[in-house]
């Protein structure tokens, strides 16, 4: 099973026992965070927020360490335009310990005989669909009635012009 976590402003796909080096977390001990996407061994992929919410990564912290160096030299010809800096980024060690996902939940039973009592009868369900119908009818010809009598109050020529 991995994960798919976002530290740091990246994304990392992370399973069980990984070390991966992250941009400086300032936490010591343990550290989780909540997965972006979950995938089991047998393939099915988990990625509905809600479920992902319940979901959790577990790290422990091994220390910190430092990246390469950056150098940066400006430089622009015959102007005596130079400018030196430079970059070294500090990262976090992480073992991944656990990817805990939500516990999945099982569907209820349906009692039949509960079932069968919130059914409506088939009469009760034509009258309200004949009600549904009308009701639409009706709303279609008012609308309908509404554009045509203010065309015709923009057709009257006003007065006094």
């Amino acid at each position: 099973m991995y994960a798919i976590i976002r530290t740091g402003g990246k994304q990392s796909k992370v399973s069980e026992g990984d070390i991966i080096d992250v941009e400086r977390i300032k936490k010591d001990g343990t550290v989780s965070f909540t997965p972006l996407l979950i995938v089991e061994k047998n393939g099915t992929v988990i990625s509905d927020r809600k479920e992902l919410a319940k979901a959790t990564v577990t790290a422990e912290v091994l220390g910190e360490s430092s990246g390469p160096k950056v150098d940066i030299f400006k430089y622009k010809a015959k102007t005596g335009y130079r400018r030196r800096a430079g970059h070294r980024q500090t990262y976090t060690q992480l073992k991944i310990k656990k990817i805990k996902k939500a516990a999945a939940k099982k569907p209820a039973k349906k009692d039949p005989a509960k079932a069968a009592a919130t059914k409506k009868p088939a009469a009760e369900k034509a009258s309200a669909k004949d009600a549904s119908t009308k009701s639409t009818a009706a709303k279609q010809t008012t609308a309908a009635k509404k554009p045509a009598a203010k065309k015709a109050a923009a057709k009257k020529p006003k007065e006094g012009a």
